[in-house]
């Protein structure tokens, strides 16, 4: 990254360091000699990001600014809001957290900036996943809004995405996960390995399906190819007749009785779970561990079709400049410096960067939580809870197991406000 600009003179800030220049804590003397009025230096950043809950996390703005004196100010709204947000109201916010599947509302608004990689320290080691879309080498599924469909910019101001690999990211990866089924198998007592079981008649009553359209559409698709009904082209963007297949069969198991609910958030499932009023249910992998923290039985259970795949990932506001650009790209590149990465994959989230996470724990939480060794000793929360056991393994098992066996990625159709209209129908039904 280049030099710093002096605010008064315009010219390059020679003397002093980026961090220290946006700390504001260099020595008084260097501050004088650069030129820079001490107000000026001493003036504090605060960033406000805009996301879901998820990466909010007071102990990761606190260790940041402890570390670089800036401040984050969260703005927590719904997955949907994110996006409008970004689509009505960019100057609203100086750093978004947002999902890749959101890139085709967002993008060609012009609201977001390309993101250099030139000015991200560690731009070369981000997973594979995101750029060529392999694991280990292999090809995952790309279904729907695949990260490597919409990750590169033509250009740092292009409302286009680039076919292949550029200087300019839409969206720096933050976290991101494969999903599956929630299962309580000690009220099921059978194995369970395939998506069809959310709709065998088995558990009816006890079953569950995540209420945001978007999502808990590509859960039912995979449920009706799992049954064998139809096969889809791509379950992230289906036609209006794969629409009104896929939600002919929803309705048909609500009204037999199968769902005990329809779940919008995070802690609902959880409760769900807890209660045994159900048993099987789309699930989010910290979900299930909210649930073990409890005591209770449940499994993210790995089904034979494979998972359902997200991510997010921190964009910059096209209008964002001068310090809180150079602050947002001094956060981006913290946080892919290993410690929020550690502190992500404690949770059972993934990290962007892996060497960086893996330099930041401790050899037997990395055997666990990404290699899918049996626990050498009880894992514990960031916040100390004990999550797993001595002796216990990772659902879904190794990042290759899991991350390797993506079917589909959360996406936007085409048919978008179709598909909404007719899920509000099941939803009524």
């Amino acid at each position: 990254m280049s030099d710093p600009i002096d605010p008064i003179s315009a010219a390059p800030v020679t003397g002093l360091s980026r961090r220290s220049l946006l700390q504001g804590t260099a020595g008084m003397a260097g501050i004088l000699a650069s030129g820079i009025s001490p107000a000026i230096a001493q003036e504090k950043i605060t960033l406000r990001y805009l996301g879901t809950a998820v990466n909010q996390d007071k102990a990761i703005g606190e260790k940041f600014e402890k570390d670089t004196g800036i401040k984050i100010q969260y703005v927590a709204v719904t997955t949907d809001d994110v996006t409008k947000r970004a689509v009505t109201a960019p100057n609203s916010f100086d750093l978004i957290d947002t999902e890749y599947f959101s890139l085709k509302k967002i993008v060609p608004t012009g609201n977001l900036k390309g993101i250099d990689v030139k000015k991200i320290k560690n731009a070369d080691k981000i997973t594979p996943l995101f750029t060529t879309g392999s694991v280990a080498g292999k090809t995952v599924g790309d279904q729907g809004t695949a990260p490597k469909k919409v990750i590169f910019l033509e250009g740092e101001k292009s409302k286009v995405f680039a076919k292949s690999p550029t200087q300019f990211m839409s969206l720096i990866p933050t976290v991101y996960n494969a999903d599956t089924l929630g299962i309580r198998p000690d009220l099921i007592k059978r194995p369970i390995e395939s998506w069809a079981e959310l709709l065998n008649p088995e558990f009816k009553g006890k079953a569950a399906i995540l209420n945001i359209p978007s999502i808990g559409i590509m859960d039912a698709a995979m449920v009706v190819e799992a049954m064998g009904l139809y096969k889809y082209p791509d379950k992230g963007n289906m036609t209006k007749a794969e629409i009104d297949l896929t939600i002919k069969t929803l309705i048909e198991a609500k009204k037999a009785g199968q769902f005990r609910a329809l779940w919008k958030d995070f802690n609902e499932s959880v409760s769900l779970m807890a209660s045994g009023e159900v048993v099987i249910q789309s699930m989010w992998s910290p979900a299930v561990t909210a649930v073990r923290t409890k005591g209770i039985d449940c499994n993210f259970q790995p089904l034979k079709e494979g998972y359902r795949a997200w991510a997010a990932g921190f964009g910059l506001p096209a209008t964002l400049k001068g310090r809180k650009l150079d602050g947002a790209y001094e956060f981006i590149n913290w946080f892919l410096d290993g410690w929020a990465g550690a502190y992500l994959n404690r949770q059972g989230y993934y990290s962007a960067v892996l060497d960086t996470a893996k330099a930041k724990m401790e050899a037997y939480e990395w055997a666990y939580w990404m290699e899918g060794k049996p626990a050498a000793q009880d894992i514990k929360s960031p916040n100390g809870d004990v999550l797993a056991k001595a002796g216990a393994v990772r659902d879904g098992g190794s990042y290759e197991a899991r991350m390797g066996g993506i079917a589909c990625w959360n996406a936007v159709m085409d048919e978008n406000e179709y598909m909404v209209r007719k899920w509000n129908e099941f939803v009524a039904a």
